[in-house]
């Protein structure tokens, strides 16, 4: 048996008037993950535990199998080990991202304009943490670069102690509602605040402003942990299993449980990704011996924190056609049985441009079963209401490796 899970981040949504009271997911056309809907179980999921932050990090430990409540230590750690970064049982890590900050006056009267910096490039945001590093290491602290705008900060012997926010729950609302908060915050919020004054005038930025692009004009710290300990996938579940995705938070659980990161040139983690290539990783994973595949789509969720209605349908449009038809269709080929669950990891509601924690809906096919087609059912809210519910996402998990 051979296990696909595909994760539409972020695509959770509501009903919209300008899509005649659909969802995202009910107005695009998912040529091949309906056909299999309709020979197949669809329902909804809580990915986030009530009292749990709706965070990625959360959501995605319970889609791959892991209660949040239990094996949650953070986002930035996860991510950490999957920069590479060596951390020690007492180092915390944390998220620093490249914002774009926009106004005038003080620190705190600046706007949270975009937490990607307009997705700013590899190259362009290594540069940059290297200025940040720079200006702020010390015994006990450390910048890492990472991937776009998503970068890693050490602190050895550091404190857990923190009220931090990530910088996509509040777009467009002034920074100083939002510094960090609690017992020996300050350092933190003097570096954020120092970080604005040299990367404004760095060339990195000059070079970006005059091309029109957002600048990454200061850096934002938030998501603290400590190294997790996951039980091994193999011991969870008997498989074998590697991650496709460009980002770190994902490679970083797949690693602590002990799957393989595949990487693939091109991948983004945008709408402007490469789709192609990550289902030639899939298939040729799987053709390797892999039991199981965890293919992670950042895409729908950054179109949502962007408010692109338009770009979010397109980019799950986008992955029905280039990534689910393909893939399945191998599977298919091979004659061996196999599932297929694709999902969100938590809701992002164009409405609100950030994450919210109600359930989601999924889709699950198991090629073993004989159902009668019914092209009624489909991957979306409407449909998902009138089937299963799994009130804990690592039920959901349980259940699809049963």
């Amino acid at each position: 048996m051979k296990y696909l899970i595909l994760v539409t981040d972020g695509a959770g949504d509501e009903p919209m008037e300008v899509l005649d009271g659909k969802t995202p997911l009910e107005a695009a056309h998912l040529k091949n993950i309906n056909s299999m809907a309709a020979l197949g179980t669809v329902g909804l999921v809580k990915t986030i535990p009530e009292g749990m932050d709706p965070g990625s990090d959360t959501a995605n430990l319970s889609v791959m199998g892991y209660d949040p409540k239990v094996f949650h230590t953070g986002r930035s750690p996860l991510e950490a080990v999957s920069m590479g970064i060596d951390m020690s049982d007492s180092d915390v890590a944390f998220r620093c991202n490249l914002v774009t900050l926009k106004g005038s006056g003080e620190y705190e009267e600046l706007i949270i304009e975009d937490h990607s910096a307009g997705d700013i490039t590899t190259e362009e945001a290594k540069e940059l943490i290297e200025a940040v590093n720079k200006a702020f290491e010390t015994e006990h602290i450390k910048f890492y670069p990472g991937f776009s705008y998503r970068h890693a900060m050490i602190i050895h012997e550091g404190s857990l102690d923190y009220r931090l926010t990530p910088p996509h729950d509040v777009l467009g609302k002034k920074t100083g509602d939002h510094l960090p908060k609690g017992r020996d915050s300050e350092s933190i919020r003097d570096m954020m605040i120092e970080s604005y004054r040299f990367l404004s005038e760095h060339p990195v930025n000059l070079a970006r402003v005059k091309r029109g692009l957002n600048p990454a004009n200061s850096i934002w710290i938030w998501g603290q942990g400590k190294k997790p300990k996951l039980t091994p996938i193999f011991e969870k579940y008997q498989v074998k299993g590697v991650t496709i995705s460009a980002v770190d938070l994902i490679k970083g659980i797949g690693l602590c449980a002990g799957m393989k990161a595949v990487a693939v040139e091109g991948a983004t983690g945008t709408i402007h990704t490469n789709y192609e290539g990550k289902a030639e990783a899939a298939i040729r994973s799987f053709r390797d011996g892999n039991d199981f595949v965890f293919l992670h789509l950042e895409g729908p969720d950054e179109c949502s924190h962007q408010g692109d209605l338009a770009g979010k349908i397109k980019c799950l449009e986008l992955i029905d056609e280039k990534i689910a038809g393909p893939v399945t269709e191998y599977l298919k080929s091979t004659g061996e049985s196999f599932k297929f669950l694709v999902l969100p990891d938590h809701q992002t509601p164009i409405r609100i441009r950030t994450h919210r924690g109600e359930a989601v809906p999924f889709m699950l096919y198991d090629s073993t079963e004989s159902k009668e087609k019914d092209t009624r059912r489909v991957y979306g809210e409407t449909s998902g209401s009138r089937g299963l519910l799994f009130k804990n996402g690592f039920e959901l998990t349980d259940y699809f490796f049963k």
